[in-house]
């Protein structure tokens, strides 16, 4: 079987290139809260995060993280018997705690068996001084990266969607993980509310510019009981359909450097909360579209570009 029989540079594409094997992540609940909740920056989050704070697949956080793991691997199974894992620190915002915590929890995680990376995703402005040294260190122990949730470039957009930093925080946050050479992937949400087409390509662009390692392009998915929930019952603002999506994400394809890393082309919402685009929840039938239109294109990714 090949490794990658898509035309974009998936994550199991590198993984596999790494480690010379499949290699899957496990969603955990490091139990952190985020400085938009508890009162440092707002309270109710960016106005798409439900109460899971964007993990609603993890397990759960009244497990320790070796427990978590375990259910983890177990949950899995079914689908994948055998592997190596990375464990992934989803929910909220996970470097957003004392240093001695962080610690605490991060080493318990790589030490578990066959764990052999760890995914850590966080705000570019919950990166202070000792909580760098500690990512450094675990760089060199283990095959690490951090996620960053930029969603857009676009400043009125980050206001509406209650980001709580500016994209010059982001960019320092970036310039300052790479002097340590800590491996960097970004978040991307297309479809937020008032952003056209060549604006959400402008921020896929930018992306594609700041030699980030990897990237995750999110299809804007309504959870119920979130703010985006509350705005979208009051205006109404229109969601992609499932074509218009697919040749968006091909273009976006087209623009990203062949050698960024692609670790998701569109969004995850649980089935019980999703109110919208509800054709998100056929993943397959996505994926196979997305696959489609690079097909029909004769498009590999960074094979050109449309933002000019």
């Amino acid at each position: 079987m090949r490794w990658n029989d898509k035309r974009y540079h998936t994550l199991n594409y590198e993984l596999r290139k790494i480690f010379f094997q499949k290699v899957i992540k496990l969603s955990l609940d490091g139990g952190f809260t985020c400085p938009n909740r508890d009162g440092s920056i707002g309270t109710k989050g960016c106005i798409f995060c439900s109460e899971q704070g964007s993990g609603e697949f993890s397990a759960p956080r009244s497990l320790d993280i070796k427990q978590q793991i375990n259910q983890q691997k177990e949950f899995l199974s079914p689908k994948w018997r055998t592997g190596k894992y990375i464990a992934y620190f989803q929910n909220f915002t996970n470097t957003y705690a004392p240093v001695d915590e962080l610690r605490k929890k991060f080493y318990e995680a790589i030490s578990c068996d066959d764990i052999v990376g760890l995914a850590i995703a966080t705000r570019p402005d919950c990166l202070p001084e000792d909580v760098l040294d500690l990512l450094e260190e675990l760089s060199k122990k283990t095959f690490l990266w951090i996620e960053l949730g930029l969603q857009t470039i676009h400043e009125n957009t980050a206001k509406l969607i209650s980001r709580g930093y500016s994209l010059k925080c982001f960019e320092e946050a970036v310039q300052r993980l790479k002097n340590r050479n800590i491996t960097t992937v970004t978040h991307l949400i297309l479809g937020l509310p008032g952003e056209r087409r060549e604006d959400i390509l402008k921020s896929v662009e930018y992306v594609g510019q700041k030699g980030i390692w990897g990237v995750k392009l999110h299809l804007l998915h309504i959870l119920r009981n979130t703010d985006l929930y509350k705005l979208y019952m009051q205006e109404k603002f229109k969601l992609f359909t499932q074509e218009e999506y697919i040749s968006l994400i091909a273009d976006a394809l087209e623009i990203l450097p062949p050698d960024v890393v692609v670790h998701r082309v569109t969004g995850d919402g649980a089935k019980d909360l999703l109110v919208g685009p509800r054709w998100s929840l056929n993943k397959l039938a996505v994926l196979t579209g997305i696959d489609g239109e690079l097909k029909k294109r004769g498009t590999y990714q960074g094979y050109k570009a449309h933002v000019k």
